[in-house]
């Protein structure tokens, strides 16, 4: 290996270190932490992934493949989201966590306007896929 090669690489590896990153991480940013590091910078402020914790917004344990404005012991819902006749999946949730007001209009959600980096909402999608709490 050359010598710039390996300035190179030693500086990468110094940066990492310093940063607190670790090289695995630095490379795979789709672990499980970082789904739920995405979730709790996006989400967490009004959700809990808690079966039962509902705080501002219900809890979203397990939310994938329940129906939208159904989750007992959450009486916040919007008219709009109780009517909605969503089922949430992987693509329904993806536009939703992008932009709340264009799949359900009149919801309850403001003044979150959206989550528009596609790989921060997958992330979260995974997070919530798995069952979290």
């Amino acid at each position: 290996m050359q010598a710039h090669a390996r300035i190179a690489l030693s500086s990468i590896a110094l940066f990492l270190l310093y940063t607190g990153v670790p090289p695995a991480r630095a490379a795979d940013a789709n672990t499980s932490g970082d789904s739920q590091v995405a979730f709790n910078n996006n989400c967490r402020t009004c959700h809990s992934t808690k079966e039962g914790d509902n705080r501002l917004g219900p809890s979203l344990s397990h939310i994938v493949g329940a129906k939208a404005g159904a989750r007992s012991g959450f009486a916040n819902y919007s008219q709009a989201m109780k009517t909605a006749g969503i089922t949430w999946d992987e693509q329904t949730l993806d536009r939703f966590i992008a932009n709340p007001e264009s799949v359900v209009p009149n919801n309850n959600m403001k003044p979150f306007k959206g989550v528009p980096d596609a790989a921060a909402r997958k992330a979260i999608i995974e997070y919530l896929k798995a069952g979290s709490g």
